[in-house]
């Protein structure tokens, strides 16, 4: 190829050129560069070659211009060549090629080497150089735009002098001056060297241009990001250094100006945040000649007066700038003018410290201490003494949370300059008290406080907090604070520098002294630099004290088992630690550790590290879980009795006895029922009665507590059931774990342990009125189950055949179980519910003959001063017992339409919509027939009585409206809307004029908040008679009283009163606060009507 192209340039520049155009670019470059250099400048090649290679390019680019015989130009020559040919010769091939530059945008090769050839001209400073930027920089920077290369941007910033040949004054110019606006709002200019030093090249260009540039950075400020805005400062330092004088001006007058007003004046603090990082330029710059001078002034004027006026945010905006500019000084005053202007200064920073709002009090903290921090060498010790003062003594108990956290983050700040220690070690003992303040950010900023003073030589946190709140504080307070206590506590208490026996006998000794913090410093303790080694010692000596002593302090056992959870947990989760602590809790150990750990927090930490650890000897275990299971009374109101049984549950579930516990537990409950069954008669299903029959010898050993509970005597059954109200609960709770939920639904007590609660809630309905020990969770257990059960598709009939089953099946295939229980419950309610129960109830004496007996036997055999429970009487004789009992009953209607309402949520109450409805109506009229009486007198409550009551009607209003949505949501054209619907929207609107009108305003305003949001569906049901119906007439109904009398609810008539009274006022044309006597009679209902 070389030799073709030698032989053709020995022949003729045309010759050559024919050859060289047929080539590739890219292959032939070298050739070319090679064979050109070498042509002699005495040739004639070197005159001829020139002319030739013009006479081609114009050729070729008239040929561009002609669509119907396009060719391809030559290549432009690759490089400058040397003595050879002169550029004078080269120039008019150039600049053809320059001029006609946009014709080839479709050959991206082609543009870049006719842009590498007119950059390389320009650089050369070759003869006509400036004739070859009119198409080329545009062309550059427009690619840079497109491209986004960094290597444009550095292009176009070195050839940046270029630019000053254009005329920016004149039109034909505004497309470049379009591209250079777009660099200034391009990312890759602002975040390169090289794009800043350009845009800011460009604001000597020319003083439009200047402007606009400015305008464009100016309209970026309120929506530019941190990296952005700190751009823009760079440019704007950078532009403003390189100008003349006379663009000077317009960047200090025009737009610096502008800017320290925006500052101070900005509406949101974000924006004058913004702002300031923009005059960062120049205020991290003042020491450059002429900077301080034009910030003071500039700002100085308007700095001062906006300290002192009305808006906070003004005043905020102006200290946020003064602290930015401190010390504002002109540098050619003279020094006692600098003083006095300091002084200024320094008072109205005092006085800000006291600001009357609290943003600006907490800018003023901080930055008198930054300040403080940064210049305390040439603040008068008194100006020092003023400003510590207020703020430790007056900021650090200020009522705002933000004032008080900036204390603490001023004094930290502060303590980095050494020459302030002196004096912080008076100051800090005064902030001691904030480790107890009630918000959790100033707890964890004391808290790095004090782990920044033990860094620092001369300092004792505990002087500054008293060890014994500390560690008050490390046991009660939350983890974020607990661990960063734990982190300054270690170093004395568990050091890594002694042996593993002494740090161990060191945390013994914190846990003795506060057995819950001790407690809390082992749970963060290997976070916080302990070794794994030294944890597992710790463990050994902690099981070690417990097995060797016999008689331990409560609280000191407490805390030795809260930690050993904690340590446990943390070493578990590597394989060979876990197998050590097999051993170290397995067999006799084990069994000493359960006979000490007495107390049920000390028994729950146990069983969760049993749980964790899985050893392998566990002899006894098993007992104690049960023990633990079924000593349950009154469990559902011990939050620590849960945490154990919870724990048990854990064991359990680890260890494969889950259906030896379930099996206890189904025995339990099915005695409960038996003793219904001789108590109330009530039918037992013959499965429980074969499975009482069962030999005990298979069941494991259970607790002294509960062997006799089954007996036939009232007080003996009444154990009984309240041992079966704590299992209700744990089985409720077992329902709400994936897991346990699963273990449960295998196990063959399943079925026993569902008719159980099945009777036992028949019993809780049926003789709720004479029996005031009846309990609300055992039937919220029950239709929790039944839940659970439909939607996993079990079936108590063949739960055997379900133990290997995924229970995650269609739970659409098995909606009969809710229906049986639903049907059960209603049946059980209806009886109580439609012959007016409720409202009868402590009038009527109970129709059971065999209740009224077993209710005097307990009242004979109660103690003489047990009247605190509801069993004495009024002044009419009527026993106190009623006010109990009718709670019970109303939680457990109440529990029993949450139950219709979630399983109408979920769609499975199949053929009992209507039944439910009228459940719903049914309840509803009763409690209004009670607030009646007790409006009356008939009915006494106490207080809390009555408020648990409307606790449940809140609760009640909003399952009865689920229902009337659902129910209004499957009307269709050929399914109408139920005529219950109409009734318990009615009934609902009647609950609440009748619990304002017998009951108070702030009753049925609460009950108001609650039904809110539920309004639309209540509207919907008052018109369900209408929907979808052609005309209003055929479905107008009344509601008619039993003797045939045509009669309003109770709240049309609240609302025909509202009207009228309203209609009065309107025509006696007086003013509402004129008949005082007569307004806000019904408050809360008059807002319902408002909403609607």
């Amino acid at each position: 190829m070389e030799k073709r192209l030698r032989s053709s340039l020995q022949n003729s520049a045309e010759s050559f050129l024919a050859s060289a155009i047929k080539l590739s670019l890219k292959s032939t470059k070298p050739s070319l560069r090679t064979l050109i250099h070498s042509i002699s400048p005495s040739s004639d090649l070197s005159t001829s070659l020139p002319l030739s290679l013009h006479s081609s390019i114009s050729s070729s680019i008239n040929s561009f211009k002609t669509p119907s015989n396009p060719k391809t130009p030559p290549s432009p020559p690759s490089k400058k060549p040397r003595k050879s040919v002169l550029s004078e010769d080269l120039f008019p091939a150039v600049r053809e090629l320059h001029d006609n530059l946009i014709l080839f945008e479709s050959d991206t090769a082609l543009l870049t080497e006719i842009s590498n050839l007119c950059e390389e001209w320009w650089k050369e400073e070759l003869v006509g150089r400036e004739l070859l930027i009119s198409q080329f920089l545009p062309f550059l920077v427009s690619r840079s735009l497109t491209l986004t290369k960094k290597v444009d941007v550095h292009r176009v910033c070195v050839l940046r002098e270029a630019f000053v040949l254009f005329d920016f004054e004149d039109e034909s110019i505004e497309d470049l001056k379009f591209l250079l606006i777009r660099c200034v709002i391009t990312p890759l200019y602002l975040n390169t060297d090289d794009g800043r030093r350009f845009i800011s090249f460009l604001f000597g260009l020319s003083p439009q241009l200047l402007k606009e540039v400015l305008a464009m950075i100016k309209s970026q400020i309120p929506f530019g990001r941190k990296s952005m805005l700190e751009a823009y400062a760079d440019i704007l330092f950078r532009g403003w250094k390189n100008v003349d004088a006379d663009f000077r001006m317009e960047i200090e007058d025009g737009f610096l100006q502008g800017l320290i007003e925006g500052a101070t004046l900005a509406s949101s603090a974000s924006f004058a945040a913004s702002i300031r990082r923009v005059l960062a330029g120049f205020i991290n710059q003042r020491t450059t000649d002429g900077v301080e001078k034009l910030l003071f002034r500039l700002a100085e004027p308007l700095i001062f007066r906006s300290l002192q006026v009305a808006n906070s945010n003004v005043r905020q905006n102006a200290l946020h700038l003064l602290l930015d500019l401190f010390p504002l000084e002109d540098p050619d005053a003279s020094k006692e003018a600098k003083d006095t202007l300091l002084d200024k200064e320094f008072f109205l920073l005092e006085k800000l410290l006291k600001d009357d709002c609290p943003e600006v009090r907490v800018v003023a903290v901080e930055g008198c201490c930054r300040i403080l921090r940064l210049f305390w060498e040439i603040i008068p010790s008194s100006t020092i003494t003023k400003i510590l003062t207020i703020i430790f003594d007056d900021a650090s108990h200020d009522i705002s949370n933000e004032v008080r956290l900036s204390t603490l983050n001023g004094v930290i700040y502060l303590m980095g300059n050494p020459q302030a220690h002196e004096i912080l070690k008076v100051l800090l003992p005064r902030l001691g008290n904030m480790i107890l303040d009630s918000a959790l950010p100033i707890r964890i900023a004391i808290a790095d406080l004090l782990l920044l003073v033990m860094d620092i030589r001369g300092f004792q946190f505990i002087k500054v907090v008293n060890l014994d709140v500390l560690l008050s504080t490390l046991a009660d307070d939350q983890p974020a604070v607990a661990q960063k206590i734990t982190q300054l506590l270690i170093p004395s208490y568990f050091p890594s520098k002694v042996n593993v026996s002494e740090a161990c006998s060191r945390v013994l000794t914190l846990i003795k002294r506060s057995p819950m913090a001790g407690a809390r410093f082992c749970e963060f303790a290997p976070s916080e630099g302990a070794s794994q080694k030294s944890v597992m010692e710790l463990v050994k000596v902690l099981i070690h004290l417990v097995l060797s002593s016999n008689e331990l302090d409560v609280n000191y056992s407490k805390g030795i088992f809260v930690a050993l959870g904690h340590l446990c947990r943390n070493l578990v989760n590597e394989a060979s630690n876990k197998e050590a602590l097999k051993e170290m809790f397995s067999g006799e150990k084990l069994k000493g550790l359960l006979s000490a750990a007495v107390l049920g927090d000390s028994q729950s930490r146990l069983f969760d590290i049993i749980s964790l650890v899985s050893p392998a000897e566990v002899s006894g275990l098993l007992e104690e879980c049960i023990d633990v299971v079924t000593s349950c009374q009154g469990l559902s109101m011990k939050c620590e009795r849960q945490a154990e049984v919870r724990s048990a549950h854990k064991v359990v579930l680890t260890c494969n006895w889950f259906d030896s516990m379930f099996e206890a537990v189904s025995r339990l409950l099915q005695d409960t029922a038996i003793g219904c069954n001789n108590l109330f008669g009530i039918e037992i299903p013959r499965d429980i009665a074969l499975s009482s029959k069962r030999k005990k010898g298979k069941m494991p050993k259970m607790s002294r507590k509960v062997k006799s509970v089954n007996g036939k005597g009232a007080l003996e059954f009444k154990d009984s059931y309240e041992i079966a109200v704590g299992l209700a609960w744990q089985v409720k709770d077992l329902s709400a774990s994936k897991i346990s939920r699963k273990a449960m639904f295998k196990s063959k007590a399943l079925k026993a342990l569902f008719l159980a609660l099945k009777v036992i809630s028949e019993a809780s309905i049926a003789h709720s009125f004479c029996c005031d020990f009846m309990d609300a969770s055992l039937i919220d257990s029950y239709t929790v189950l039944s839940l659970c059960m439909t939607l996993q598709n079990i079936n108590v009939n063949d739960v055997d055949d379900h133990s290997n089953d995924d229970t995650d099946t269609n739970p659409g295939l098995s909606g009969t179980k809710v229906d049986g229980t639903l049907s059960h419950l209603l049946s059980c309610t209806e009886k109580m519910l439609n012959d007016g129960g409720l409202a009868k109830f402590g009038s009527l004496s109970s129709e059971c003959k065999l209740c009224s007996n077993n209710a005097i036997q307990i009242q004979r055999q109660k103690q003489p001063d047990s009247h605190g429970d509801g069993s004495g009487s009024d002044d009419d004789g009527i026993p106190f017992a009623y006010r109990g009992r009718m709670l019970n009953f109303v939680k457990i209607c109440t529990t029993i339409l949450k139950f219709i309402a979630d399983a109408a949520t979920m769609d499975l109450l199949s053929d009992n919509q209507d039944r439910c409805l009228k459940f719903a109506s049914a309840y509803i009229q009763n409690m209004i027939a009670v607030f009646k009486r007790c409006y009356n007198d008939e009915l006494k409550f106490e207080d809390t009585q009555l408020r648990e009551i409307h606790v449940c009607l809140k609760s009640s209003f909003t399952y009865a409206v689920k229902l009337v949505n659902v129910s209004l949501a499957s009307i269709s054209e050929n399914t109408p809307a139920p005529p219950e619907v109409y009734e318990v929207s009615n009934n609902l609107l009647d609950l609440i004029a009748s619990v304002e009108l017998h009951c108070g305003s702030n009753y049925a305003a609460r009950l108001v908040t609650s039904a809110r949001q539920w309004l639309p569906d209540v509207i919907l049901g008052l018109g369900s008679r209408c929907i979808l119906k052609q005309s209003l007439e055929e479905n107008i109904s009344f509601h008619l009283s039993s003797d045939g009398e045509m009669l309003l609810h109770p709240w049309l008539t609240i609302l025909g009163n509202l009207e009228l009274h309203e209609i009065r006022r309107f025509d006696s044309g007086k003013e509402e606060d004129e008949e005082p006597e007569e307004e806000g009679k019904f408050p809360a209902f008059e807002k319902l009507i408002g909403m609607m």
